[in-house]
């Protein structure tokens, strides 16, 4: 039988919780190097983007983009809520999922990379996004004590990574858009 009572004392213990990683957040995270590191994260890459895309595909891309940045917050807050990982110095402290990289590295390096050798096989460009993402990005991470897994292993990342490329990919080369 359901209990309505135990819905309602773990959505306390959440939100006290919640309390708790707000205040160590304001406490030792906030403005240390590392806060500052995935505030630039947020930013800098935009404005690359910003100066660099190929401006007559802007909406296309940016269509990409959105697309990545769902699915990548959205698989990264699952994660993080089942305890897969966690973030030390996230730049947003209520947020499960670390925002530079679900909104700003995710989406815009799979953009840069479907606008640069449009002509090399997306399966192939695919799967070195997914290698250099999940065995240099992901250990970059942990080395400079942004990211934390607990039980994921990177291996668990690489299929997951190739998969968001290649369904970017073909939302990009889709009929929808004029040529």
């Amino acid at each position: 039988m359901h209990d309505p009572n135990k819905n309602e004392d773990l959505y306390k213990q959440v939100s006290e919780i919640t309390y708790d990683k707000f205040e160590v957040w304001m406490d030792s995270v906030v403005f240390g190097w590392q806060w500052w590191i995935g505030v630039g994260l947020s930013i800098l890459p935009w404005l690359l983007w910003l100066k660099y895309r190929k401006k007559e595909s802007t909406l296309r891309l940016l269509t990409v983009g959105f697309f990545v940045m769902f699915l990548s917050t959205f698989l990264d807050s699952i994660g993080a809520q089942l305890g897969f990982w966690y973030y030390l110095h996230a730049p947003l402290p209520l947020i499960p999922a670390f925002f530079p990289w679900d909104t700003t590295l995710m989406p815009v390096v799979i953009m840069g990379l479907i606008q640069f050798k449009p002509h090399v096989n997306s399966y192939l460009k695919g799967l070195i996004f997914a290698g250099l993402t999940t065995y240099v990005g992901e250990p970059f991470f942990i080395w400079i004590d942004l990211y934390k897994p607990t039980t994921w292993k990177h291996i668990y990342s690489l299929p997951i990574y190739f998969a968001i490329y290649v369904i970017a990919n073909k939302i990009y080369q889709g009929n929808s858009y004029h040529r």
